[in-house]
């Protein structure tokens, strides 16, 4: 069966991220799009994962729990959990593995939890857009350690991409999947790239506000919608 998915979003947790992006807006909107499954991948952090996946059950929406994982080398990767738990384990470990400059709310933006209500229930202190101590060389094999998958966010963009970065994506990260904004962009890349013919594709919105939030286009074909299923699907060699 077909599922429609936006598997990168971000809440007003992100520095960068709208406060009008809570989670009873963002299950809202995906509502609205037609969308059947969403990740929350807040920038280096998954403490409003748990909110929203409160609300996506209350509404017959399916949320995983993410991340948009800063690495050291300044790429982005998206990293998705087939649990809240196992994501908050991640949260942990990465919040460990980052280093710690105070945010600057007039210049980044405030980073704002929230509960299941859209009401304040905390605010990060620490800026949460500077790169962690986390190689994408090792990003994916620790992800994987976790429970969960992890993939290259818009490898076509010309900034904090893997291929803007180092130029190519080595098979020894052991990626199965990679992300593009614009996925009108493959073929043009597959030829500078052939890693990418071997590799699933997905394309997300990676959306701060939401009004940037995409109608259902892109699916995946699963068996049953769990996020399990879509865990197992990534994380697969391309057929």
């Amino acid at each position: 069966m077909n599922f429609f998915y936006d598997l990168h979003l971000h809440s007003c947790l992100s520095p960068c991220g709208d406060m009008d992006m809570t989670p009873n807006n963002i299950v809202g909107m995906s509502k609205l799009l037609g969308l059947d499954v969403i990740a929350l991948t807040d920038h280096n952090t998954s403490l409003n994962c748990e909110a929203t996946m409160k609300v996506g059950e209350e509404n017959g929406l399916l949320v995983i729990p993410g991340m948009e994982l800063t690495t050291s080398e300044d790429i982005h990767a998206v990293c998705l959990f087939p649990t809240l738990e196992k994501a908050l384990e991640w949260n942990d470990y990465v919040d460990q593995n980052r280093i710690k400059i105070k945010n600057k709310p007039d210049i980044y933006g405030r980073q704002v939890i929230m509960n299941e209500n859209d009401e304040e229930t905390g605010e990060i202190e620490a800026l949460l857009l500077p790169a962690t101590n986390i190689s994408i060389m090792t990003a994916h094999k620790l992800v994987r350690d976790f429970g969960g998958v992890c993939y290259p966010a818009h490898v076509d963009r010309d900034s904090l991409s893997i291929l803007s970065v180092l130029g190519e994506i080595d098979e020894s990260c052991g990626f199965t999947t990679a992300e593009l904004a614009d996925k009108s962009k493959l073929g043009e890349l597959r030829a500078l790239h052939p890693i990418l013919d071997t590799l699933n594709i997905v394309t997300n919105s990676d959306a701060h506000y939401l009004e940037n939030m995409r109608d259902a286009e892109n699916y995946l074909d699963l068996p049953e919608l769990t996020r399990e299923n879509v865990i197992k699907y990534l994380d697969s060699v391309k057929q």
